[in-house]
């Protein structure tokens, strides 16, 4: 296929000449992958075979576009609008997701549109209905957009079996991914399934920085509101400005510190998952319109909405990962071959050592990712159902069929049985319940026991499993919606208690039908919503550089003077971190003596030790009161002294501990109410209903504990083991921690060091009840009887 004349005229007028890429792209006649920096016109090379083929006449739906976010669909819809109008073709372009009008979705599944966008979820939900194999059968492109995104959580293992599907129902679909600069393009290809990789030229090398800041970053915290004036500054200074935050909380906080000292008004807007559709749909209007100078943003922005007038790009706090970094700065200057100009600021004094490591990979164009490994088969017994909702399957072809997805390639027939099996009857110990008999095998085929119990699979798709969340709203008939809040956080308001939503201060009056109302209150001090969000973890090989970075004095120079100078004494004082070598660290501190580890490994998985070590020191009688946990190291406070940590850190007593603490650890019953949850074992929502967070906690905990005592090989506790050990508790990275780890270096220190002044600081301390407080208990006791005399 090559660009027609009419096509080519359309560029000309623009001003534009098609890029290479696109053409490439153009001419591919198999599935292709291009990789191209952010600006680089993925959509639009994307979209451009199918805009030549639709000049020609094609009856039914011609190509589908998957996005991760529903506001890209919105956005691409508005931007190919241009082109077919300006082309005149008669293409009908359409969204389908959880935002589309009911009458609309029906419509789509008798006529379907020439273009329809959608994401995973509505995808494998459009799959599910009978009429799939008529909406699908004429399909002849599949275009996945920031295919990156996607390929790193199970939204993605979704979205390949929903596409192995497409295959079978359209054998001729070629399929393209569009995706932002990646460490391992070969790997995303084959996450795809197989894909020719086009290289789009990288363009020139971002204008990234620090921010300077009048005052220095404080010791600790996250909030980042000691720059607060030095980020109007650069937004004053700038014509368009988003700010990236790393959780949504922190998000309510940083806008409204900002509009505290916003005493220029200039017009800020705020972005994230837990607001209302209507509050997000607002920001992003006034964003494309040219209305606001600036967004305080989450992840919910973090992907390819084209706001060319953004100029320059903040970044809240350390960025974690170097790539999503990258994919942040790419929001200024949408336009390819034009310097993206961004500037982080560190929330505290570790996070400049990040940043500065942050910066040197980018520069350096070393982007960090970790292979997930196989697909997860929870997401593969949520897709055996949604199949037998769409009509009977042989599980032969089902199998073959599953194996052509990427993730799913290696599948063993051993591991699909036993998907089938628990899809079937739930598995040995639940095959006596009804509910769970939802499949049976008839004539050679699988399909559901019970045709209405399609309604139910597909009210519960999709493998999002957040914390139960409740919609806010102002008192009073048809009120407006704000946003919402985690069930767990509702739980602890009373009438009058006020919090931050939206970037307003309002009262808490009444919980009515799960939803939250209530009345706006500027004048109170608000609590804040703590929202589950996603909370970022550092990436393996940034821990890896910032560790590089801090155990070489030679290479300080690049960092501020006051950071220098911290490391400095923390060298004379005790040692500093290096590349082979554990650093810990014991002291004495009002009363208690501190071990100090600097794993370097990630909160979760330095959380994960805390909890495994306490353990060790519990048995040992050095009575541990209590841990605490950063991306950079691990505080334990006890009664005694650890003078010897060598046996507290020997990996195979670690591993042992881990089975026994997760057999019965409410980690694990996290992990396995999200897992049931996916593959369909428990339904939060029902027709007409939807369970409260308490009901399906509830539930969950009881088929934990019944699977757990009558059938601890079930699938269910298998995967929960994988999901935890892998996400929640992250054992692998203590592993890898372990087996960098040439030599322990302990020191026995007189007092708190440099290093481990700031950790004394943090919030998020997790006590531990044992013999230590048994302890303090009874020295308290015995101090009170002395003091009244008593013996």
């Amino acid at each position: 296929m090559t660009l027609p004349p009419a096509f080519q005229d359309w560029f000309a007028r623009q001003g534009w000449q098609p890029h290479p890429h696109q053409l490439d792209l153009l001419a591919a006649t198999g599935d292709s992958l291009l990789i191209a920096p952010t600006g680089g016109g993925k959509t639009l090379a994307g979209f451009l075979p199918s805009l030549v083929a639709l000049t020609a006449p094609h009856k039914g739906m011609h190509t589908l576009y998957v996005s991760p976010l529903k506001a890209l669909t919105a956005d691409i819809a508005r931007n190919l609008s241009r082109p077919v109008a300006d082309l005149d073709l008669d293409i009908r372009i359409e969204d389908r997701t959880g935002d589309t009008r009911a009458s609309q979705r029906a419509r789509q599944r008798v006529d379907p549109p020439d273009i329809l966008l959608t994401t995973p979820e509505s995808l494998a939900l459009m799959l599910s209905y009978e009429q799939a194999p008529a909406i699908f059968g004429g399909l002849r492109r599949v275009v996945l957009d920031e295919l990156h995104a996607l390929a790193e959580n199970k939204r993605g293992d979704q979205l390949m079996l929903a596409l192995s599907r497409l295959r079978a129902l359209a054998p001729d679909l070629q399929v393209t991914g569009l995706s932002a600069t990646v460490e391992d393009p070969s790997r995303l290809a084959r996450f795809m399934g197989g894909a020719t990789v086009i290289h789009a030229d990288p363009g020139p090398d971002p204008d990234i920085a620090m921010l300077p800041t009048a005052k220095a970053p404080p010791w600790a915290g996250a909030g980042g509101h000691y720059a607060v004036p030095d980020v109007l500054e650069a937004v004053a200074q700038a014509t368009t400005t988003i700010i990236f935050i790393n959780t949504r909380a922190q998000a309510e906080l940083f806008f409204q510190a900002l509009w505290a000292a916003n005493d220029a008004n200039l017009p800020i807007g705020l972005h994230h998952g837990s607001l209302s559709r209507e509050a997000r749909a607002r920001t992003e209007a006034a964003m494309a319109a040219g209305d606001l100078r600036a967004v305080v943003a989450t992840g919910s922005l973090d992907l390819g909405i084209d706001w060319g007038a953004v100029d320059l790009v903040i970044q809240v706090g350390a960025p974690r990962n170097v790539k999503r970094l990258v994919q942040r700065i790419g929001r200024a200057n949408h336009r390819y071959n034009a310097p993206s100009r961004a500037r982080i600021v560190p929330a505290n004094r570790f996070e400049v050592i990040e940043c500065v490591a942050a910066l040197q990979a980018v520069r350096e164009r070393d982007l960090d990712g970790d292979d997930r490994g196989p697909g997860p088969l929870d997401v593969l017994c949520q897709h055996i159902l949604l199949t037998a909702c769409a009509g009977p399957f042989d599980a032969d072809a089902l199998f073959a069929e599953v194996r052509t997805a990427g993730p799913y390639r290696d599948l063993t027939r051993a591991d699909f049985d036993a998907c089938l099996e628990f899809a079937a009857t739930g598995g040995y110990a639940l095959r006596a319940y009804d509910r769970w008999q939802r499949l049976m095998e008839r004539d050679g085929l699988w399909r559901l026991r019970d045709p209405r119990a399609a309604r139910n699979l597909r009210m519960n798709i999709g493998t999002i499993v957040e914390a139960e969340m409740l919609k806010v709203r102002y008192r009073g008939r048809g009120g407006a919606p704000l946003g919402e809040v985690e069930e767990s956080f509702a739980a602890t308001l009373a009438p009058g208690d006020t919090f931050l939503i939206g970037g307003q201060t309002v009262r808490y009056d009444a919980l009515r039908e799960m939803v939250v109302e209530v009345t706006k209150q500027p004048s109170k001090e608000p609590r804040i919503a703590t929202f589950s969000g996603m909370k970022l973890a550092t990436s393996t090989q940034l821990s890896h550089r910032v560790l590089a970075l801090v155990g070489d004095p030679a290479a300080h120079a690049g960092l501020p003077a006051d950071t220098r100078d911290w490391l400095a004494l923390q060298a004379r004082v005790s040692a500093l971190p290096r590349p082979g070598t554990l650093l810990t660290e014991a002291f004495p501190h009002q009363g208690r003596w501190h071990l100090a580890v600097y794993g370097f490994a990630g909160r979760n998985a330095l959380q994960t030790l805390g909890l495994l070590m306490t353990r060790l020191m519990e048995e040992a009688g050095l009575a541990p009161l209590g841990f605490l946990a950063t991306d950079y190291a691990l505080l334990i406070w006890s009664l005694d002294p650890v003078t010897d940590p060598a046996p507290l850190l020997d990996r195979d007593g670690l591993r042992e501990g881990l089975g026994d603490w997760l057999a019965s650890n409410a980690v694990m019953k996290r992990s396995f109410r999200t897992v049931a949850t996916i593959a369909g074992l428990i339904q939060r929502n029902l027709p007409g209903a939807r369970k409260s967070g308490r009901q399906a906690t509830f539930s969950s905990d009881i088929l934990y504990d019944t699977l757990r005592k009558y059938d601890p090989d079930h699938l269910m506790l298998r995967i929960t083991a994988a999901e935890a050990s892998r996400g929640l508790v992250d054992f692998g990275r203590i592993e890898e921690m372990l087996g960098r780890t040439d030599r322990l270096d302990h020191r026995m220190l007189q007092r708190v060091s440099p290093l481990a002044a700031p950790l004394m600081l943090e919030l998020g301390r997790v006590p531990i009840a044992g013999q230590g407080r048994e302890r303090m208990a009874e020295a308290e006791a015995a101090a009170l009887m002395a003091e009244a005399g008593l013996s």
